[in-house]
């Protein structure tokens, strides 16, 4: 189901717990969500929590930041994680190890390839799952979202069951899922930058996507969202920006072909794919965070 536009009100039939930037909140930072002796790089291999005061066990949206697998920082999604936590819902931005980024610093030497990024997060939720009744968030309403390549990750967790298995888990424990501007077939993202028109632009197909997923059509195949669609078994608030719509639309094709129908999509064409970013994290009157809470209100389980 495609959906141009969402608005539902949060007053009628959702269960809201009050009016938007009511609630104070505190911040825990720098969490280790591994044991030390598992630790592969500590500085990267933590999540801050920020938890809304005054709501028992509010939902908790495990959220993960973009910047092309090899530059994310969970810092810079603070601003986001405020907002939500002000409407009553508790949220973790969880970093990951990462990797080169030779498109852009050619002078990076060290970094991983896939599956490492979504094994961290794996392990992230595993943790937030497990501390749920410490930290005072709802064990049953653990949402998972992100945005660019923590939207492709997002997508990844909620899809590829072997991953939470690991820790005894199930894609099932995730209450919904809310992959925004990622890409979602990584044979079609290889090809776009292979045979494109830029020079330059083209050597993107091995200093970005062949330095992140590995080498092969095999490797491209595994890190796909896009391969596992007969896993897809939870909602799922799928949104793109104008600038990465063509990638969206390919996973929305196959969601179209594969039969399910639990998924509401919103495609904003009014912003580029900074421009929605900064629209969700910084401004006071987001029209697309505030689709992102109404989703994890109507998904929350009271």
């Amino acid at each position: 189901m495609t959906l141009f536009l969402l608005l539902v009100s949060i007053y009628g039939c959702l269960k809201a717990q009050a009016p938007a930037d009511t609630f104070a909140y505190k911040e825990i930072l720098d969490i280790p969500y591994l044991e030390s002796e598992v630790v592969q790089v500590d500085s990267l291999q933590r999540l801050h929590l920020v938890l809304p005061e005054g709501v028992e066990q509010p939902p908790l949206l495990l959220w993960i930041g973009g910047g092309a697998w090899s530059f994310v920082d969970r810092n810079v999604e603070m601003n986001l994680a405020r907002k939500f936590a002000r409407e009553g819902i508790a949220v973790a931005s969880v970093g990951h190890r990462l990797s080169r980024g030779l498109f852009k610093d050619s002078t990076r030497t060290h970094g991983v390839k896939h599956p490492v990024h979504i094994k961290d997060i794996a392990a992230a939720f595993k943790w937030l799952y497990d501390h749920a009744e410490e930290y005072g968030y709802s064990q049953d309403n653990l949402f998972v979202g992100g945005f660019s390549s923590g939207g492709h990750l997002s997508a990844l967790l909620a899809m590829d069951d072997r991953y939470l298995e690991a820790h005894g888990l199930s894609v099932k424990d995730i209450r919904a899922v809310i992959p925004i501007s990622g890409a979602y077939d990584i044979n079609n993202y290889y090809s776009v930058f292979l045979n494109h028109e830029d020079p330059q632009t083209r050597t993107f197909a091995d200093t970005h996507v062949k330095d992140v997923f590995g080498d092969t059509e095999a490797d491209f195949t595994d890190a796909s969202p896009t391969t596992y669609m007969d896993n897809l078994s939870i909602p799922m608030l799928l949104i793109s920006d104008h600038d990465l719509y063509n990638y969206t639309k390919v996973f929305e094709e196959k969601l179209r072909e594969s039969g399910y129908r639990d998924c509401q999509i919103l495609h904003v064409f009014n912003f580029g794919h900074g421009g929605l970013w900064r629209d969700m994290s910084n401004s006071p009157d987001s029209q697309t965070r505030r689709i992102m809470i109404d989703f994890i209100r109507r998904n929350t389980s009271y």
